[in-house]
């Protein structure tokens, strides 16, 4: 009688105690944490920094003015000089095959060694990368707790325009962001989230001071004993109480601190408009597409011969270049960057470069029968669309 009994004891109380828990009353000193957005009118309205109307989009995109672009000279061009085209020897092409052979676990070496070429015809590939290096600025509030601090408001004048303030720019032709603050938009305000309190109701515990365990889920036990984890620390709180049979995390606050810093007492929070500087490059590369047993992708993964590179805060179409693929793409390219960017971005810098792309095609034969390979890139790179011989797993 006294051994069903114990068992009883030992699985009905944590569940009365699971049922005393939720049916606790968190603190109602405590108020719950507000919307983490200010409510509609909230901030103030600084001239030249008004959020978008539409839509719930906070840092709302600042279009230069056409004073910040750089203004294009009308039928300029830029010539571009001679190249001399890349060429092949037998070895490296042989070489780069047994390479390409090896690297397949179905093919073999030995026609690649043994093969005797009958052509080595070198063709002339350009490719032509445009990039746009540009700048754009954004602004959003910035919350920190008010700690007695100089506040920088509209008592010192209006603030200056997004497009007014010095950024540096750290690097070109990189991804990379800065910010800064805006002048005279700094603002003290009653704290939205708090309403003023100073803390809001712990979203773990929900405010009672203490949480079921996650692990053994009030039991206190584990399929092995003893559940430790009630007794250790819960990531982001101080020292549990020791749990044991009743299963219960007590956490020794049940409210987090929301605007109140190490040294204030003031529940405000001190606002400042910061303005968000982000540079972006912006490329596009175009290789013509004439060889028809080639897939042109395979370019993309393959290094050229940088001949011509022209650098300015603008570049302008080519002219006289052999291939006249190459100066029509330049000039439609341009023209796609600057009417696509300047609208919401400045335009900061631009580099053009043409690169030669070796490339070699390979006749040869072998036991009677002629095949072709391309070898092309700085690296060597073979593609070979049909190969002599291929093992055979028996």
């Amino acid at each position: 009688m006294f051994v069903p009994l114990f068992f009883c004891a030992l699985f009905f109380c944590p569940v009365l105690f699971i049922i005393w828990f939720l049916s606790g009353a968190p603190d109602p000193n405590i108020p719950e944490q507000g919307p983490t957005a200010p409510p509609p009118g909230w901030l103030d309205t600084i001239h030249g920094y008004q959020d978008h109307k539409e839509g719930e989009h906070e840092s709302p995109l600042y279009p230069p003015p056409s004073t910040h672009q750089p203004q294009r000279e009308h039928d300029k061009n830029t010539s571009v000089p001679n190249v001399r085209v890349h060429t092949v020897s037998e070895a490296v092409a042989r070489e780069a095959l047994i390479k390409f052979a090896e690297s397949k676990w179905k093919y073999s070496s030995k026609p690649a060694r043994e093969l005797t070429f009958t052509d080595l015809k070198p063709i002339t590939v350009y490719r032509y990368r445009l990039e746009t290096f540009t700048e754009t600025r954004t602004s959003a509030w910035h919350f920190e707790p008010y700690n007695g601090q100089q506040v920088d408001g509209p008592q010192y004048g209006p603030s200056p325009p997004p497009w007014d303030i010095p950024v540096m720019i750290p690097q070109q032709f990189a991804d990379v962001a800065a910010k800064a603050r805006v002048p005279h938009s700094s603002v003290v305000k009653r704290c939205h989230q708090c309403d003023g309190r100073g803390r809001t109701r712990c979203q773990n515990c929900g405010g009672h001071g203490r949480r079921i365990c996650g692990l053994c889920h009030g039991r206190g036990r584990r399929d092995h004993g003893r559940c430790f984890t009630c007794q250790g620390r819960v990531p982001g709180y101080v020292l549990l109480v020791k749990a044991q049979a009743s299963g219960y995390a007590a956490v020794v606050k049940a409210a987090r601190i929301c605007c109140i810093s190490s040294s204030s007492l003031e529940p405000f929070k001190y606002l400042q408009r910061g303005l968000f500087f982000a540079g972006g490059t912006h490329m596009s590369d175009y290789i013509p597409d004439r060889q028809h047993d080639f897939p042109n992708e395979k370019f993309k993964t393959v290094k050229g011969d940088p001949f011509f590179i022209n650098e300015g805060q603008l570049v302008y179409p080519i002219k006289g270049f052999p291939d006249q693929e190459i100066c029509d793409i330049s000039a439609k390219l341009i023209n796609e960057h600057i009417n696509n960017y300047s609208s919401t971005s400045r335009i900061v810098s631009q580099r053009q470069v043409i690169e030669l792309v070796p490339m070699t095609d390979a006749h040869y034969s072998y036991s009677g029968r002629d095949y072709n390979f391309y070898v092309y890139g700085m690296e060597n790179e073979v593609y070979a669309a049909h190969y002599p011989t291929a093992c055979s797993i028996l």
